[in-house]
């Protein structure tokens, strides 16, 4: 005999799907603030100032370091401070005499011309051998691609200073290197030859200095961008029957001109403001006839005591050197606009 309860269930079919066995999710809606940041509430900086958070620690070094240097400097020049005045902390006013006296000083203008041919011969001689090693590089199995570059790795990375000792005692007069090589030639007059006795010789060297100092920069860059250039332009040079002069021509240099801008750009400058080499060499010497504009300042500033004259020295070296920059400058960005 069978009872029904009253109140009991009726049983689930067979087919109906199984209860979830958590509670029901109801959703529910939140009068609160919205969702919490995923960092933990923390607010975000606003998008516009991180850029300046991140220069600023760059900008504030370059201002104590750069900046405020180059200010004072300013003032300097517009000073009359020789030695006594410097001891007696005495800084009388000068106005423009210092640039006056510069402007009409022959000794001047003609530093301002050594200069201008010492940068000019180095760059050329620098980017002309930096193209070609760089182009020899490109050229050469991988061994002999990786032996000279070591040996281009060397010679950029020798210390100024010591590259200076090497080459005094090359052209020293009674043992250097030099003097033997031309004796044992056959070359008379190499008997204890002085080789730094006139200005022009003594630059003549720190030019063979500067350049096989540079060379391995431009050399490397210029096997850099030879990689990318695509080998299909060569091939088709070739079927065009070009040689090797005019696929440099008409393939390389179009399409490594903003790398040869550049890099003749940097030279300028590196060139221009070179002291180390030519100071150490021989002192601007003999009788300051090897003296470029950064040296020019710094004897007359140091050896001479004139600080307030080789503070317009240095400024108008800077003046100079940005007005032959903007030029140059310009026609890298006309380069990159027809690009």
């Amino acid at each position: 005999m069978t009872v029904h309860s009253q109140g009991a269930a009726p049983s689930a079919p067979q087919d109906a799907p199984p209860k979830s066995a958590g509670r029901p999710k109801v959703p529910t809606t939140k009068s609160g603030p919205g969702p919490a940041s995923p960092r933990g509430g923390r607010r975000s900086l606003p998008s516009g100032w991180l850029p300046y958070l991140l220069v600023g620690p760059a900008v504030l070094s370059l201002a104590t370091l750069l900046l405020y240097p180059l200010i004072k400097n300013v003032i300097l020049s517009f000073q009359d401070i020789n030695k006594i005045e410097f001891i007696q902390r005495k800084y009388p006013f000068a106005g423009f005499d210092n640039y006056t006296e510069l402007l009409g000083d022959s000794r001047f203008w003609t530093v301002v011309v050594r200069s201008f041919a010492f940068t000019a011969a180095n760059v050329v001689l620098i980017m002309v051998l930096g193209s070609l090693i760089g182009i020899l590089l490109n050229k050469l199995g991988k061994w002999m691609r990786l032996v000279l570059s070591m040996a281009l790795v060397m010679a950029w990375a020798m210390p100024i200073v010591a590259s200076v000792q090497v080459f005094q005692w090359l052209f020293d007069e009674q043992f250097g290197v030099m003097n033997w090589v031309m004796r044992t030639a056959g070359v008379e007059g190499y008997d204890q030859h002085n080789w730094f006795e006139t200005g022009l010789s003594t630059l003549v060297i720190v030019t063979v200095l500067v350049v096989w100092g540079s060379v391995p920069f431009v050399a490397l860059n210029m096997y850099a961008g030879l990689t990318t250039v695509s080998a299909e332009l060569y091939e088709a040079a070739r079927m065009d029957g070009a040689n090797g002069w005019q696929t440099f021509w008409k393939v390389v240099f179009p399409s490594l001109k903003p790398f040869f801008l550049i890099t003749t750009f940097l030279e300028v400058i590196w060139v221009f403001k070179a002291f180390t080499q030519v100071y150490a060499m021989n002192k601007g010497g003999p009788d300051r006839a090897s003296e470029i504009l950064p040296v020019f300042a710094y004897v007359e500033g140091q050896s001479q005591a004139h600080y307030g004259l080789a503070a317009a020295i240095s400024v108008l070296t800077i003046l100079i050197l940005v007005i032959v920059m903007s030029f140059y400058f310009r026609l890298i960005l006309k380069q990159e606009e027809e690009q």
